[in-house]
């Protein structure tokens, strides 16, 4: 079986474009370098959650410099694929759509603001948001790599 092509621009979709967005992004960009044009946005925007950046960092992604924006401020909306992250999004996702010819996924993907607790519990949940995201990106765009032989 052919490996599916992947999509040459992906816009990942949250509520505020301040955790899961931003954690998605920079993991695709991680995974694809440039090989396909990636961006985030929000309903919303708001600002970088300070648990976010913590747990990027704990795998080596720096988000200090991300800049959170709503749909209506992207550069570009010539997108492949929008991946929604909460249902908010993905209502916003499908209205937008209707004036573009673009797929889009929803991945109902929890919300770690509304667990409450300790410090340690707070990172354990957006912890688990980031491998989620990390698994379904893995998954969903899998890395392409090209066998070489050595004779």
């Amino acid at each position: 079986m052919a490996p599916v092509p992947l999509p040459s621009a992906v816009l990942f979709a949250c509520t505020s474009n301040a955790i899961r967005s931003p954690m998605a992004e920079a993991l695709m960009k991680r995974l694809h370098g440039r090989a396909v044009y990636v961006q985030s946005a929000g309903v919303r925007a708001g600002e970088l959650d300070p648990f976010t950046i913590a747990v990027m960092d704990e795998i080596g992604i720096d988000l200090r410099r991300h800049r959170s924006r709503r749909f209506d401020e992207l550069d570009d909306d010539s997108f492949d694929l929008i991946v929604s992250l909460s249902p908010e999004a993905q209502h916003h996702a499908v209205e937008m759509t209707r004036i573009m010819a673009c797929d889009v996924e929803f991945w109902n993907i929890f919300d770690p603001t509304i667990i409450e607790g300790s410090r340690g519990a707070c990172l354990a949940a957006y912890r688990q948001v980031r491998d989620d995201l990390q698994q379904r990106i893995l998954k969903r765009f899998p890395a392409v790599t090209t066998a070489v032989q050595i004779e």
